[in-house]
């Protein structure tokens, strides 16, 4: 029997699959979640690749990609497919064109450089999208959270704890009080639960996403204390729990990738909290 949702309308742009996916996410089976995760996490795969390679990567069988195609109103995955290779006619080319032209001279150029070149281009397109993906409302309502709070709680771990880790010495700076969680010493917990609702925290957390992280803010939000948090996927642990949450999603290269977009985020969020405790 068909229902609601793919009696629907198909939405018209990937902005708008977006939208009805976070719309609907808490509804969805346990497979077509795998598939909405996959797909807002990997736009480029779906648009190029195959069912089959798309089911294998997604873990899921290639009927459930019909499914979830129909679940918001597609005929079949094809029509879906189109909607992914249309948002890549509509970006932004200059940086993709400007690292196609670099890989093309890579060979005249001494392999270091060609590393090189390749990492600037992916921090520009970090960079520019990032620019493009952030509400200023959200912004500024995270923003006004943090900056009343008493204490910013700083959580982050692996990959993500230099960020908070810079977080920490540039509020110490401007005379802001955080606290950053990740000692050597082991007392996180400790830390943590001197925390009360008159503080906030801030989480950072990309995949493979850190449990400890996740279980903080949680934990953190259980308790009544508003946490922001800087994430990579809307199906992220921290989105669940959050106030405000931010999606960055960093380019790479070679399959490294840099923290340039999360980075530019996280001293703009630490200086207009610093600003705005100044002028309040």
């Amino acid at each position: 029997m068909t229902d609601a949702a793919e009696k629907a309308e198909p939405p018209q742009d990937f902005d708008s699959l977006r939208l009805a996916i976070l719309e609907r996410r808490s509804e969805l089976p346990k497979r077509l979640t795998q598939v909405a995760a996959y797909a807002l996490d990997h736009p480029d795969e779906i648009a190029f690749g195959t069912a089959a390679s798309i089911a294998a990567s997604a873990n899921v069988q290639p009927s459930t990609l019909v499914r979830f195609a129909q679940h918001f109103g597609f005929d079949g995955f094809s029509g879906l497919q189109l909607l992914f290779r249309a948002r890549l006619r509509e970006r932004t080319s200059s940086y993709e064109e400007r690292l196609r032209t670099l890989e093309q001279n890579g060979p005249a150029l001494a392999e270091s450089t060609t590393i090189f070149n390749g990492f600037v281009a992916a921090a520009h397109r970090s960079i520019d999208a990032v620019a493009a993906a952030v509400d200023p409302a959200a912004f500024e309502r995270a923003v006004t959270i943090l900056a009343e709070a008493e204490t910013i709680y700083l959580i982050a771990k692996r990959r993500s704890y230099p960020i908070t880790s810079y977080m920490a010495y540039a509020f110490g700076k401007l005379k802001v009080r955080s606290q950053l969680v990740g000692t050597s010493a082991g007392i996180d917990d400790d830390l943590l639960a001197m925390a009360t609702p008159r503080d906030a925290a801030f989480a950072i957390s990309f995949s493979p996403y850190a449990s400890e992280s996740a279980a903080q803010a949680r934990s953190m939000a259980g308790r009544g204390i508003p946490v922001v948090s800087l994430t990579d996927s809307a199906f992220s642990p921290l989105s669940e729990c959050s106030r405000e949450w931010f999606e960055v999603v960093e380019a790479d290269h070679a399959g490294f990738r840099s923290l340039s977009a999360s980075m530019a985020f996280a001293m703009a969020l630490t200086v207009s909290i610093a600003e705005k405790r100044r002028r309040g």
